[in-house]
């Protein structure tokens, strides 16, 4: 089964149709992939995806498990506007290595590489996407990015998927509030482990909840954190959990 949902929009109104919904810039599709999320009106997060200029139309590149609620949501929006949203038969393919013709860059960090959407099957070069995903706090959909996350809680402006000059989009208001009049109190950052714990494994800061651990590689995790109780040591089940310092 392919673990990636590549969806066609076409028609005279498509870009302005995703402009007005999602959190990043639709005219950046000019220079490659657009990473962006759609959002709840309350600024909650429904899906994150790729956007990709293809021929006349706008690729959308979304994950497998999203893509049915996705194509809904999209549907829902579209009302009137000469919108068309279909199924497409390219599959993407992704690697860290050479890059081949037509691939583009991961805009949300280098060493993620690249990605092609063309015929061929979904493939990727076998490269150890978790170990970089810890490695620079990349969060992943369905595992950091749940119905329950807030997309600057989630790290998503060093990731390149959020642009706060585009003007309105849905989720917006919240966002920009977060952005601009308050601190971070929650959010995603790196852990270092000591011990055995797996993702989903709950924290705690002398014995009051303080988050949640979520992808390992190594010994290092990404995790969750209130970040007033993540000042000292904190524990996951056994193992001890302390903010990477790096």
């Amino acid at each position: 089964m392919s673990n990636r949902r590549i969806l066609m929009i076409t028609g005279s109104d498509a870009t302005d149709f995703l402009q007005g919904l999602v959190t990043n810039d639709i005219k950046g599709l000019d220079q490659g992939l657009v990473y962006a999320a759609l959002l709840t009106p309350q600024g909650k997060y429904i899906a994150d995806f790729f956007l990709a200029r293809q021929g006349d139309g706008i690729l959308l590149d979304v994950a497998e498990t999203l893509g049915d609620m996705l194509f809904k949501r999209l549907s829902m929006y579209k009302l009137r506007a000469d919108v068309q949203i279909t199924g497409s038969a390219l599959n993407l393919q992704r690697g860290t290595g050479p890059a081949p013709e037509g691939a583009l860059p991961d805009p949300r960090h280098a060493d993620l590489g690249w990605r092609r959407y063309s015929e061929a099957d979904e493939s990727d070069d076998g490269s150890d996407w978790d170990a970089i995903r810890v490695a620079h706090c990349i969060p992943e959909t369905g595992i950091e990015l749940t119905p329950d996350s807030y997309i600057l809680e989630s790290g998503f402006e060093a990731l390149n998927g959020v642009d706060f000059k585009k003007g309105c989009y849905v989720g917006q208001e919240v966002t920009a509030r977060m952005k601009h009049k308050t601190a971070l109190r929650k959010g995603l950052c790196l852990v270092d482990v000591e011990g055995d714990a797996e993702p989903g494994t709950a924290i705690t800061a002398d014995g009051k909840p303080a988050g949640t651990l979520f992808t390992r590689s190594g010994n290092r995790a990404i995790a969750y954190l209130r970040f007033d109780r993540a000042k000292n040591e904190l524990s996951a089940g056994s193992a001890r959990v302390r903010m990477d310092q790096d």
